[in-house]
């Protein structure tokens, strides 16, 4: 058996996590999509990234996940919180619409790939933003951020695969 526990531990940036992802959804759903790319670019702070039907893109909260890292999370908890959000986009890419049952898959396939007490589970579980600290779930959804907008950033090397179908 594949100890993705240890693999997402090791691992050492988006495309690696990716990676995992990809396997954990194959084992589950026996599904898999290549050709995706990924994007960083601050958004909505509620929002944690977005996948739009029909693109091979996949757009993550930049401001997001630096709050997520800013608030002393230790790296298998950012890495919980990457590998749930690339799960939950992932699934999307691969056609599934319905926000309410991705969310459910990614919590299914959280909790069958790492089991009830890794914090990807729990970020599965308990949404992504229960890995911010010292500040109520509804104090920052009201917060505005009024940093200065940065560029978008084309992540490289994101996903490795080879496989010419988006779909199988």
């Amino acid at each position: 058996m594949q100890d993705f526990a240890r693999e997402l531990g090791e691992s050492e940036n988006f495309g690696d996590v990716f990676e995992i992802v990809k396997k954990s959804v194959k084992q589950h759903l026996q599904k898999e999509r290549g050709g995706l790319m990924l994007v960083l670019a601050n958004l909505p702070i509620q929002l944690g990234a977005f996948h739009s039907l029909g693109s091979n893109s996949i757009v993550m909260n930049r401001s997001l996940l630096d709050r997520v890292v800013g608030s002393g999370n230790p790296p298998t908890h950012v890495k919980s919180f990457v590998y749930s959000i690339l799960l939950h986009e992932y699934l999307h890419a691969l056609g599934l619409v319905d926000e309410i049952e991705v969310r459910e898959l990614v919590r299914e396939v959280s909790l069958a790939t790492f089991g009830p007490t890794h914090p990807a589970s729990k970020v599965a579980t308990d949404g992504p933003w229960s890995l911010l600290s010292n500040s109520g779930s509804k104090e920052l959804l009201l917060h505005v951020d009024e940093a200065e907008p940065r560029e978008v950033e084309l992540i490289r090397n994101f996903d490795r695969s080879h496989s010419a179908s988006y779909i199988s």
